[in-house]
């Protein structure tokens, strides 16, 4: 075993003795022994049952004959560090997990590894690690929370909670309909209820083949749940017993089945960041344009929240994540002879697999659109592309024609929105928010939802080199590349330059003379750094662009 080399022999007798100091027994350490990384914390909604469900990992564990070894991994919550300082430090600790887990891992042998993570970076993070370390692994989530109701009886969810206060600055709700949302909003734990970034990737993790059914979609407070991660326990040590490796599932054929469910679920733009870093942990190239090769072919099956009006519970209860990819196989759109970490190829895993709700998961002959729900842009303003959840635009924004309001922070555009600046026909521009110029590349949920309350996200654009949450809708724009610090073209977008945006046709482009622009760039400088000190200055340093991933170098 991996571990011998802390257990066995006279050279690991003092690392036995810590390990006597920890309780365990001779027993104990004669089996395998499975690191549990657990990112539960008192913070985070979506973590704060994450203790239950290592403790039926565990549980799993030591049934199927392991010895089960917990430590923790860092989370954010990106909606309690939105609008503020704290959102710089969201995108950065994908990262920081990466970096603790793989040291965790690496310093104490383990033979195997349970991750448990839940919200937005937390998952990508631990999917960095494990193709790092590439000992034996399998994820269990948290599960995602429960949509909330209203006094009336409509149902609700985070996004329409950021919405309410651009609809309550806009003089269209008073102070007891925002406390009604804020009270209904978020009714348990959980990753919020939508196809934000947290389920995204939750989801995706089923579709690489990295976690079992129902890891994406299973309530937090189900039973189910707990039995999910039971089981999970259970698999590892087959996983352990047939050396079957991360990097034996995260194969090329894998990234583009996961891609391919990416397309046809409406998942956050976030997951044009994660899935690339993690191929890059596998030394997998995973390209902007091959997100547009395969979304050209790849149907839209669903219109989850902010999309639509249906939650995480309602795809579950229609079948989750596998009927979506049965619909998929319909057309031969997935590669079924991959491996996954039940041990089976994804062919087998799908046997018997039904849609049970066709209005939820539309049939793959009778699609909400005939291509993806994320498309790539690119054009003059973005010539190395950007990222826009098309499956969330208005019909009436599609194509788009208007002039540049421009600012050089979210904050400043935030306080022209809601101070009725901004009006029908404007693109609004935000840059030095990516990667580098952020730094950290902020979400973008408030001016996104500001502008959507205030009724204007079938007239308005916006267009950023920062990011957005998974809960934007509307003809949002992100990972503009190159950004605006590194001396990309939309450092060059100067107020009331028209701007053209062609979804349907992948373009993006600015209506100015190419001999203007070079004018323009001759006189541009950089602006100072925001942060000159702390990770967050030696992370600016170190991050590649967001068409790459915004992976360290």
């Amino acid at each position: 075993m991996r571990s011998d080399v802390i257990k066995k022999g006279v050279p690991a007798a003092p690392n036995r003795s810590l390990l006597y100091a920890l309780g365990y027994t001779k027993e104990e350490l004669e089996k395998p022994l499975i690191g549990v990384v657990c990112s539960y914390n008192e913070i985070v909604p979506g973590h704060m049952n994450l203790d239950k469900i290592a403790e039926a990992v565990k549980g799993g564990i030591r049934a199927a004959g392991g010895t089960p070894v917990e430590f923790p991994a860092i989370a954010v919550c990106d909606g309690i560090a939105m609008g503020h300082v704290g959102m710089k430090y969201s995108l950065v600790t994908r990262d920081l997990i990466a970096d603790s887990t793989e040291a965790m891992a690496m310093a104490h042998q383990f033979d195997g590894l349970v991750m448990i993570p839940n919200c937005d970076k937390n998952v990508p993070g631990l999917l960095m690690a494990a193709a790092r370390v590439n000992v034996p692994t399998i994820f269990v989530s948290g599960g995602p929370m429960l949509a909330g109701t209203m006094n009336d009886g409509r149902r609700t969810c985070l996004s329409h909670m950021f919405e309410a206060v651009g609809t309550y600055y806009a003089g269209k709700l008073d102070d007891a309909g925002l406390e009604e949302y804020e009270e209904n909003a978020c009714p348990s734990c959980g990753s919020c209820s939508g196809m934000y970034t947290a389920n995204s990737m939750n989801c995706l993790t089923e579709a690489i083949g990295m976690a079992l059914r129902g890891n994406g979609t299973i309530p937090a407070v189900y039973s189910a749940r707990l039995r999910l991660a039971k089981h999970a326990g259970m698999q590892i040590m087959e996983l352990v017993k047939r050396d079957i490796k991360p990097r034996d599932i995260m194969t090329p054929a894998a990234f583009h089945n996961a891609e391919t469910v990416d397309m046809a679920l409406g998942c956050s733009t976030n997951t044009m960041l994660h899935l690339p870093a993690i191929a890059h942990e596998c030394g997998i190239d995973l390209s902007f344009d091959m997100a547009n090769e395969i979304s050209a072919k790849t149907p839209n099956l669903c219109h989850l929240a902010p999309a639509g009006n249906t939650y995480m519970e309602d795809l579950e209860r229609a079948g989750g994540v596998y009927a979506v990819m049965s619909e998929l196989t319909r057309k031969d759109l997935l590669d079924t002879s991959v491996l996954t970490c039940t041990g089976k190829t994804l062919g087998e895993n799908l046997q018997g697999v039904v849609n049970r709700d066709p209005a939820l998961i539309r049939p793959i002959d009778n699609p909400f659109s005939a291509t993806g729900g994320i498309a790539v842009l690119k054009g003059n303003l973005a010539p190395d592309g950007c990222v826009v959840k098309q499956a969330a635009v208005a019909p009436e924004m599609m194509t788009h024609s208007g002039p540049a309001r421009v600012f050089d922070c979210e904050d400043d555009a935030i306080a022209a929105i809601y101070a009725g600046k901004i009006v029908a026909g404007d693109v609004v521009v935000i840059r030095y928010e990516g990667p580098k110029g952020g730094p950290g590349m902020r979400e973008m949920l408030n001016p996104t939802s500001a502008i959507a309350g205030m009724g204007l996200d079938k007239d308005v654009a916006l267009i950023t080199d920062g990011r957005f949450s998974g809960a934007t809708r509307g003809a949002s724009i992100g990972h503009v590349s190159p950004e605006a610090a590194s001396g990309g073209p939309i450092g060059l977008v100067q107020g009331g330059d028209i701007i053209d945006i062609d979804i349907p046709g992948r373009s993006i482009t600015l209506r100015v003379s190419e001999e203007e622009l070079e004018k323009r760039r001759a006189a541009w400088a950089c602006p100072e750094p925001r942060i000159k000190t702390g990770y967050l200055a030696r992370y600016a340093k170190m991050v590649s662009s967001a068409d790459r991933g915004a992976v360290l170098e």
